[in-house]
């Protein structure tokens, strides 16, 4: 593949560079056709929707060829000096971000597209918790207190500065750091400590709230979702009672591509309810069939994750295929009705420029880990600080994720 001029080839795990093309086309033919009723609404075209989503998926495609082809290691010391910045970005976001539906979570790119920096926050966070680990040994990580700085409080500070905007997220990001902690070996009574302060935090900034309403708007969107939840009414519920009539009309093999009917009901058919429309038009057996990618998916990156020839590169891929998974499963519990509307896209499928662009990032750090390179090249090693030396000298993670640690 020639890209900007240069040869580029396409390595690392094949089958996980298919499956990534088949959710990709799914969610191409899918946007397209559940754009249509939005683009009627607000005198748009469905031809400009699909170019836009299309090269969303040819830039996400390039961010993928580009890092999948990057020594993995370089991730580790990125992380190290990218999260601070991020969390100032963050901060940035809450306070100037461009406020839609209630909610500062993006940010204005200089072409005009928004950016959504919590996206960012989360990988940069899983990269740097997997380096950490991997340069702690476990004796090292059983204090608290030695290690509250260098690694609770950079977890700390990035769910806490998105919370206020997007509580789901903050939520997803918190749950996946705390499950790459457990599976680093981090001891377990220093995660039920880190499990009590992060609810005390989340007590204390609700209470915050009651005392002060102007200091975040949210607060009664969560409580009306709730609520609404439990009772089945509010707009909320009609989006979820229009998305489960969509499900169950598409029977075993659904009405035919562009044939949905229920996408003309759903604000959000082509992002957050577009597996509704997948399984209308597709049927039990296409929704099943997506659900099965996402699971093959999942499985080769663990594969990747036991197969890494150092720790770092089996906590990274295991942190960022976890970040996916618990995004699409997000997604799909919403449009069922199991949890209450989150706003969470279908990861490669959904419309969205962030959620593309970062679900190719975290897909091209993988597969970098699975060409396994960095081991080999001394050139690049001669970069590395101290600590990523300490990585390179890192057993693979496999006898962890065996249970025999």
């Amino acid at each position: 593949m020639t890209l900007f001029g240069k040869e580029i080839r396409v390595e690392g795990d094949r089958t996980l560079w298919i499956l990534s093309g088949i959710l990709a086309a799914v969610g191409t033919l899918t946007v397209y056709s559940a754009s249509s009723n939005l683009a009627f609404n607000k005198g748009g075209s469905t031809i400009v929707d699909l170019l836009k989503h299309s090269a969303f998926l040819f830039s996400g495609f390039v961010i993928a060829t580009l890092v999948h082809r990057v020594n993995y290691k370089l991730f580790g010391n990125l992380a190290k000096l990218l999260i601070i910045p991020v969390i100032l970005l963050l901060i940035y976001t809450l306070v100037n971000g461009v406020n839609i539906s209630n909610a500062a979570r993006w940010i204005r790119l200089p072409f005009g597209q928004t950016f959504q920096p919590s996206a960012l926050a989360a990988i940069v966070l899983v990269a740097y918790v997997a380096r950490y680990l991997a340069v702690h040994t476990k004796e090292e990580l059983k204090g608290f207190r030695k290690h509250f700085i260098g690694l609770i409080l950079p977890i700390l500070l990035v769910v806490g500065f998105i919370l206020p905007a997007n509580f789901s997220t903050a939520a997803l990001i918190f749950g996946v750091t705390y499950l790459l902690l457990f599976i680093g070996g981090y001891p377990i009574r220093n995660l039920l400590i880190l499990a009590g302060s992060g609810i005390a935090a989340l007590a204390l900034f609700i209470t915050l709230v009651f005392a002060f309403p102007n200091m975040s708007n949210r607060l009664e969107t969560w409580k009306t979702r709730i609520e609404s939840f439990s009772s089945g009414e509010s707009t909320e519920n009609y989006q979820v009672t229009k998305a489960k009539m969509a499900i169950a009309e598409g029977k075993i093999v659904g009405k035919g591509f562009g044939k949905s009917v229920m996408k003309n009901f759903l604000p959000q058919s082509n992002s957050d309810f577009i597996f509704a429309v997948i399984t209308e038009e597709m049927g039990t057996l296409g929704g099943g069939l997506t659900i099965i990618v996402y699971i093959w998916l999942i499985f080769r990156i663990l594969t990747i994750a036991t197969k890494a020839p150092t720790s770092f590169g089996s906590l990274l891929s295991l942190g960022l295929g976890l970040t996916i998974l618990a995004q699409a499963l997000v997604n799909l519990s919403v449009a069922v009705n199991l949890i209450p509307v989150t706003g969470q896209t279908l990861p490669l499928v959904s419309k969205g420029g962030t959620s593309v662009w970062m679900t190719a990032l975290a897909l091209g750090m993988i597969l970098s880990v699975s060409r396994g390179k960095a081991e080999n090249d001394s050139e690049e090693n001669e970069a590395f600080s101290d600590a990523e030396d300490a990585i390179d000298s890192e057993q693979p993670l496999k006898p962890i994720l065996d249970g025999q640690a």
